[in-house]
């Protein structure tokens, strides 16, 4: 497939002016002018003209692909079969999909769901985007989503659930450090629930296989156990505590030192906040995210679709977000993009468009870097070399 005659976006706020990209099976193989690209074309091969904008399939790092998204996802959850879940998973993961979204961190699966819908995926079976997946997350007994099956108590523990979850096909070690809102009968947001030597047993049965692993931490105290284990990304990353919030600057140095990423899995319908939390609370929360982009904190893009109000077609909508904050198209773009791969461990092979990375990439009308919403204006989309479009999208290939 070579598609032509776009602007191509080459790099952070670079396009290319009447670029063109050529892919041969999976992967792209040049990128160019069209004079230059269409002379390594042979005639055969089939041509997608195209005036708008293309860039690096988006990514969503933090979703939960076995949620819903509706008004109590653990009830749904809990009340649906496995084969229920996946057929309903299969829907969600075409929806990432036409959306822009090529690649995804899943972060809390339950029977190894997840898994299974990644290697359809992958096999061609089923339409989605590329999945790196966490399988069961860890967690403490009663803990954080405990009712995802990975309650542990102890190193050996631990470290077993681990090495199962390896063994099952994981691509990133997921901890739940702190409590969270959405288990009601667990520990508050704010509260620890593994100690620093704990983490630290978690981390390096990760890192000794070479994956890595994201701490879900909203509490200060948490955020610094995590940083302390030496984790390679904070998901949320809040700063709460039982009264209040408490953003720590030393830990935030600590954090870009040790290039830790930091995930705020911000919810498309962001402008919410204020409801729940008040304007005054909302701001300073808002502030942090603000603070350590300011530091050089290394920010990547989640939606923590699947939890509520949280949908699968929101990625664009909760980077308005980062706009809020006062960052440039360009790098919010990168932060869904070559950053977001980055810090899944793929940035030698998505993220980019460059001859030998993975052909994922999202053709949109209109001019992003000039207005982000342009990335609603999705005409196609190609994951790992296929070609899926929007229903009203004309099609314009054809064979020369």
């Amino acid at each position: 497939m070579l598609i032509t005659g776009a602007r191509v976006l080459v790099g952070t706020g670079t396009y290319l002016e009447n670029g063109a990209v050529l892919i041969e099976g999976d992967s792209i193989a040049a990128v160019g002018t069209c004079e230059e690209v269409q002379q390594q074309a042979g005639p055969e091969v089939p041509r997608f003209p195209f005036d708008g904008a293309v860039l690096p399939g988006l990514i969503d790092a933090h979703v939960h692909l076995i949620f819903d998204a509706g008004a109590d996802p653990v009830s749904t959850l809990q009340g649906s079969t496995d084969e229920v879940l996946l057929e309903d998973m299969r829907r969600r993961a075409e929806q990432l999909l036409l959306s822009g979204v090529t690649t995804v961190r899943d972060l809390g699966d339950r029977d190894g769901l997840v898994l299974r819908l990644a290697a359809e995926i992958r096999g061609s079976r089923t339409p989605g985007p590329r999945i790196v997946s966490a399988g069961t997350p860890a967690t403490t007994v009663g803990g954080h989503c405990h009712f995802l099956g990975g309650e542990v108590s102890g190193e050996v523990q631990i470290r077993d659930l681990v090495r199962r979850n390896l063994a099952a096909g994981a691509g990133v070690i997921k901890a739940m450090v702190t409590g969270g809102g959405l288990t009601k009968d667990g520990p508050k947001s704010h509260e620890s629930q593994f100690t620093v030597e704990e983490l630290t047993a978690l981390v390096d049965e990760a890192h000794e296989a070479g994956v890595p692993v994201a701490a879900h931490a909203h509490g200060a105290d948490g955020i610094a156990t995590a940083v302390a284990a030496g984790v390679d990304t904070i998901e949320h990353c809040t700063w709460l505590t039982g009264d209040g919030l408490d953003f720590r600057p030393d830990v935030v140095r600590q954090i870009v030192d040790q290039d830790i990423a930091v995930c705020p899995a911000v919810s498309p319908h962001w402008r919410m906040l204020p409801r729940f939390f008040g304007e005054e609370r909302a701001s300073a929360m808002f502030d942090q995210v603000r603070r350590m982009a300011e530091a050089g904190v290394r920010l990547v893009a989640g939606t923590d679709a699947g939890v509520q109000r949280s949908g699968f077609d929101g990625l664009v909508e909760a980077l308005s977000f980062y706009s809020h904050l006062g960052l440039a198209n360009a790098s919010i773009i990168d932060v869904a993009t070559s950053g977001a791969a980055r810090a899944l461990g793929l940035g030698s092979s998505t993220g980019r468009i460059a001859p030998g990375y993975s052909a994922d990439l999202v053709l949109v009308d209109g001019d992003p870097l000039a207005d982000l919403d342009a990335l609603k204006n999705v005409t196609a989309v190609f994951a790992s070399g296929r070609r899926h479009e929007t229903t009203t999208a004309p099609d314009r290939s054809n064979s020369l």
